[in-house]
């Protein structure tokens, strides 16, 4: 076709349904699918087209298996090594445990019935260690210690690395050790494991704090710090530090006591306040004003009332009340033990007081021992076992558990069961007159007699003669089985059989179970165990008498004190043979006390008795407890069965007719009349006792002799006498 010329170039043919390259090749479909771009050089309908430019492909994600493999092996090798370190500290940890043994081994610590310190036995080796919690201290302590110590306590798990890297600095550029960069954890290590200050040592430490962290806390090593750390001496945590130098706990320190305390813990010996009290000034100002200043939110003003505080001069000795049940109860506690008793703090100082002031007046060798009790609840208020710490007075010893004759001190007891039995009244009319039973002839103490006495006069005046006649009638075994219902069995020699002795005192008895059985004449005749701890359970009371027979026994004791005392008082003394053991007991409408006096190895003490030796005591004691008054029981007499006509005066030795061998003194004795008495010889009065009945007479040679006795009456009795 003219006109028309045909390209030059091979073209596009589109009837063909298919394309060339430049070279006629064909180009596929597969060539220009969809999305994939021309190729170079491709001639389209218009033209050339220019190169396409390739796309990125899109980032992928590499995953574990297309890491390459230098990065991959690092981080393989770096969790194992996490993975043997962690097991290494941790078989570690298993193969070498921290040694707690010191922070276990505290000492025991006796509270009264309060919660306050009452005793403290020190750890072994003469420790003074005290367990100690952050509950125990102000928060201000803490605040302090924590700044002054190791302000990133709370940050770092055991061991604080820019501490360590701040000492390891100073050490290099001073050429010295300048801090040490412990933490709190490793100065418990240190405390716990002390060793000389060396690296080794160091690196030690630090294994060791990360154990006390992880096994104890935060919490354990703060209370392991405040038990360990050192107060000066043979002090250790800061409640001993607190008890020593400031004399009460910590929970009341001020803001100048607890920098004194937190300042000791660093160099005890150097800064104790009783031997360097400037170098104490100095570290405690150093924690006031450089080293915690601004912690515990201490103000200007507090701050400068503590600068100008002055520093303890001595160390106040720890709380010793009660030693002899202190020791008693630690008996198989564990160490650290904080054991709660039922005594009274106060009441207590108190009972050792009356005991001290009173001890240098007692025969040599003697000693004392009181206890105070609530009848009620049967707990003990105060306790002296005896002079502790004097051997020459068997110091060691707790008399309230010696086994010893109560004497006349039983006798209430033989009264209330005979009011029960119905055999007497209070006002049933009695005779003191000699008697004997079989071969059993009681005296009384002055050797005399009174004649008609009525019940209750002759429990006051501790009679002889009514109480084992009252025994007889009512019967040896029922006064052993009362004592045994009432939890004091009677302690009698060996095969031997309850008898009349018993209503003298004739049985081994001790404080404690005396003190027991007035408290059941106190608490309407019911008995039950007294008892020292909190935990010790309350005994149900056992009914042993009736109700109304204790009261009228208790009703009768009730009597003025004859030196003075709290009014309202209900007590008797008692004296065993020879003076070994002076007693009195008494109780009021709440309390109940009881005081022995006498040689530990039980030896006499001529002339000693309960009422001139332990009823003053008994008094004291008394008037420092609460007012509680009992009534006393008025009496008159009342003519029964038991009743004597009024005695007369006669001689009982020299009987008439009597023939005396030469040499020696001679007794004269008389019974019945009104006292006092005068004793003649052929006229001539011999100097006598008034109040007794009886004399001394020395005859001047062998004759014949009269002797004549006259009462306050004038009624007069003789017996003619021979001496050869």
């Amino acid at each position: 076709m003219r006109g028309a010329s045909l390209p030059s170039r091979p073209a596009v043919a589109l009837a063909s349904g298919g394309a060339r390259e430049a070279g006629g090749a064909p180009l596929t479909p597969a060539a220009h699918s969809a999305g994939a771009p021309p190729p170079s050089g491709w001639r389209g309908p218009f033209g050339r087209l220019p190169a396409p430019r390739p796309h990125p492909a899109p980032p992928r994600t590499p995953s574990v298996r297309t890491l390459p493999h230098r990065v991959l092996r690092p981080l393989r090798h770096a969790a194992l090594a996490l993975l043997a370190l962690a097991a290494s500290l941790l078989l570690l940890d298993r193969l070498l445990p921290p040694d707690l043994s010191r922070l276990h081994a505290t000492a025991i610590e006796m509270q009264d019935r309060h919660g306050r310190p009452l005793s403290v036995l020190p750890a072994q080796g003469g420790v003074w260690r005290l367990r100690t919690t952050p509950a125990d201290v102000p928060p201000h302590l803490l605040d302090m210690l924590l700044a002054a110590e190791d302000r990133r306590f709370h940050a770092h798990p055991g061991v604080d690395p820019l501490a360590l890297a701040r000492a390891a600095f100073q050490w290099a550029r001073a050429g010295r050790v300048v801090s040490g960069g412990s933490t709190l954890s490793m100065q418990v290590a240190r405390l716990l494991e002390p060793r000389p200050r060396t690296l080794r040592s160091k690196a030690i430490e630090a294994f060791r704090a990360l154990q006390l962290e992880a096994r104890l806390g935060k919490q354990g090593v703060l209370e392991a710090w405040l038990t360990l750390a050192p107060q000066g001496g043979n002090l250790e945590g800061i409640r001993a530090g607190s008890l020593a130098w400031f004399g009460r706990e910590p929970a009341t320190l001020d803001a100048a006591e607890a920098a004194l305390l937190v300042a000791l813990a660093r160099r005890p010996e150097a800064t104790r306040p009783d031997r360097h009290p400037d170098a104490a000034r100095r570290a405690r100002d150093a924690v006031l004003l450089a080293r915690a200043a601004g912690a515990g939110g201490v103000t200007d003003a507090e701050r400068a009332l503590a600068l100008a505080a002055p520093i303890p001069g001595r160390r106040a000795a720890l709380p010793r009340l009660a030693p002899h049940l202190a020791r008693e109860l630690a008996r198989g506690a564990e160490p650290g033990s904080r054991i709660a008793t039922t005594l009274d703090r106060d009441l207590q100082r108190a009972a050792e007081a009356i005991a001290a002031r009173a001890l240098p007046a007692l025969p040599d060798r003697a000693a004392i021992a009181l206890i105070v009790a609530e009848t009620g609840s049967r707990e003990i208020r105060a306790l002296v076992g005896g002079a502790f710490g004097d051997p020459g007075r068997a110091g060691a010893l707790d008399l309230t558990r010696a086994v010893r004759s109560p004497g006349s001190a039983l006798k209430p007891l033989v009264y209330a069961l005979a009011f029960e039995q119905g055999i007497a009244r209070p006002d049933s009319v009695l005779a003191d007159l000699p008697l004997r039973f079989g071969a059993y002839a009681p005296e009384n103490f002055d050797r005399g007699f009174l004649g008609r006495v009525t019940a209750a006069d002759a429990l006051r005046q501790s009679l002889n003669l009514p109480a084992v006649a009252l025994l007889q009638e009512l019967g040896p075994l029922r006064l052993a089985a009362a004592m045994k219902a009432a939890g004091a069995p009677p302690r009698l020699p060996p095969g031997g059989e309850p008898a009349l002795p018993l209503a003298l005192g004739g049985v081994g008895m001790t404080l404690r179970e005396m003190a027991g059985l007035y408290a059941m004449l106190a608490d309407a005749g019911r008995a039950a165990p007294l008892r020292a701890t909190a935990s010790a359970e309350a005994a149900a009371p056992l009914p042993v008498l009736s109700a109304r027979a204790a009261a009228l026994a208790a009703g009768v004791l009730v009597q003025p004190f004859p030196g003075g005392g709290p009014e309202g008082v209900a007590w008797k003394t008692g004296t065993s043979w020879g003076g070994r053991d002076a007693w009195a007991l008494g109780f009021d409408a709440r309390h109940v006390a009881g005081v022995w006096v006498g040689r530990p190895d039980g030896t006499p003490m001529p002339g000693a008795t309960g009422r001139g030796l332990a009823l003053p005591l008994l008094a004291q004691a008394f008037a420092v407890l609460p007012a509680a008054p009992r009534d006393a029981l008025p009496v008159r007499a009342l003519a029964g069965p038991m009743a004597a006509p009024a005695d007369r005066l006669r001689l009982l030795f020299p009987m008439p007719g009597a023939v005396l061998g030469e040499g020696g003194p001679v007794t004269l004795r008389a019974t019945g009349g009104r006292r006092p008495l005068t004793f003649l010889v052929d006229g001539a009065p011999l100097p006598a006792e008034r109040a007794r009945r009886e004399a001394a007479w020395t005859p001047p040679g062998p004759g014949f002799y009269r002797v004549t006795v006259l009462d306050a009456d004038g009624v007069a009795a003789s017996a003619a006498l021979r001496v050869r």
